[in-house]
């Protein structure tokens, strides 16, 4: 359910539970609504934004329950002025509890500048419809090359 302008959704669109929590997280995120965002994510829940060891995640073992996801949400989205999503692609077999959807987020900062990060997202949910493992795999290398100044 896809709550925000800030998301553009050009791709299939019925009501399988992975994807509706991801459209879910998507207009949480974009709306800055921590709480509404945590209700997505199961209280075991891994978030792994990006995969592997990052700026965010040194270690690269992903953030870990609420908690975990909160501290995640203080350091890489708290930051962020407008988030815009494009989602082109998504796909989710019927009768499975995961979707892959394939897009494009622009993250514009309080100055004006902004990145774009191309990226593939992998959410798994629970029995109840919400998030408990998400991967984002992407290559912050190529984000930060896509820096522009404001």
């Amino acid at each position: 359910m896809i709550t925000s302008d800030a998301i553009k959704w050009n791709a299939p669109n019925d009501p399988h539970p992975a994807r509706a929590a991801s459209q879910r997280s998507y207009s949480a995120v974009a709306k800055g609504d921590l709480a509404e965002w945590l209700t997505v994510y199961a209280e075991d829940a891994i978030l792994e934004d990006p995969v592997g060891p990052s700026m965010f995640d040194p270690e690269g073992k992903g953030h870990h329950g609420h908690a975990g996801i909160s501290a995640f949400w203080e350091l890489a989205i708290a930051p962020i002025a407008t988030f815009e999503f494009d989602i082109y692609d998504s796909f989710a077999n019927p009768g499975s509890n995961t979707c892959a959807n394939i897009g494009r987020i622009k993250t514009s900062f309080a100055d004006g500048s902004h990145t774009t990060t191309d990226l593939i997202m992998v959410y798994i949910v629970d029995d109840e419809g919400r998030v408990k493992s998400m991967k984002a795999f992407w290559e912050p290398d190529r984000t930060m090359a896509s820096f522009t100044k404001a």
